[in-house]
């Protein structure tokens, strides 16, 4: 098995993976990601207990206990990027030997759930709603430096997408990654389900106007009109897509949770954006509790 450099995975003085700070023992298996790190304090005082407190950076991670259930809480920060940086070490805290940098025979599978925040693209999805994201459709370009192998029923969508929107005939390359079924099943009542676009920015990338013109002027609306069978695009944010690529390659089960803070359509804002997260966070718990995931 080949060994990987030093500079490849680079590894703390406290025998720590460097970004987000943490040893093997100190991860769960079960792991909910938050975009802010202040919000992992919001997920964490719903456990029993905490093991593990770690921070670096924008990057805080808190493993404890709900019951006999183990699990982390991880912030991501804003963005693809970030995603690449915690899921792949996410990934090597379970499945690289750190004592002798090697991949290890035997490979594990973490369960994955973001909780976050995001804007409607459908009028008849409220502020203050939950959407569960069946895929994530990624205007960023995290995706193309990997090896995504799309099935049939992503290709097809894609496509259908490309054709509609004619964004894969320009400076945009899109990609689609779907949910963990396993995971996704738990998540039907209260919580509507769609197709969720990660954008590579909040202004422009999310159609938004303030001193500068639009390079696709009719993004919202191309992405609101969109339909496939019986695929439609919820919502918009900036981490499913990477989150739902990254961990199908890896081999994780992952699973996107959004509190609905903005309709883009009806152009409202949630007067309690905290408080429709914390409701997230408390209903999402619960089913996790329930499911035993």
């Amino acid at each position: 098995m080949n060994r990987i450099a030093e500079s490849e995975l680079i590894i703390n003085a406290r025998g720590a993976v460097y970004h987000i700070n943490t040893r093997p023992e100190e991860i769960a298996g079960t792991i909910i990601t938050v975009g802010d790190p202040d919000r992992v304090k919001e997920v964490s005082k719903h456990f029993d207990s905490i093991e593990y407190n770690n921070a670096h950076r924008e990057f805080v991670v808190h493993t404890g206990y709900i019951g006999n259930k183990r699990l982390s809480c991880v912030s991501t920060g804003i963005g693809p990027d970030n995603i690449d940086i915690v899921l792949n070490e996410l990934d090597a805290l379970v499945n690289i030997d750190f004592e002798t940098r090697t991949i290890r025979e035997q490979l594990t599978t973490l369960n994955i759930i973001r909780f976050g925040t995001a804007g409607s693209l459908q009028k008849d999805i409220p502020v203050d709603s939950f959407v569960a994201s069946t895929h994530g459709l990624g205007l960023d370009n995290l995706l193309h430096f990997y090896r995504l192998q799309n099935n049939e029923e992503e290709n097809q969508l894609l496509h259908a997408f490309n054709t509609h929107t004619q964004l894969g005939s320009g400076n945009v390359s899109p990609y689609i990654s779907m949910a963990s079924v396993s995971l996704l099943k738990h998540f039907t009542n209260n919580y509507f389900q769609g197709v969720t676009v990660t954008c590579p920015g909040f202004y422009a990338p999310q159609g938004r106007v303030l001193r500068l013109g639009l390079g696709h002027p009719q993004l919202i609306d191309n992405l609101t009109s969109f339909q496939f069978g019986n695929h439609h695009i919820t919502n918009f944010e900036m981490e499913t897509a990477a989150i739902y690529g990254l961990g199908k390659t890896l081999g994780h089960h992952c699973l996107s949770l959004s509190a609905i803070v903005a309709n883009r359509i009806s152009k409202e804002f949630s007067s309690d954006g905290g408080k429709a997260v914390e409701n997230l966070i408390v209903q999402s718990l619960n089913v996790m509790a329930d499911s035993n995931l």
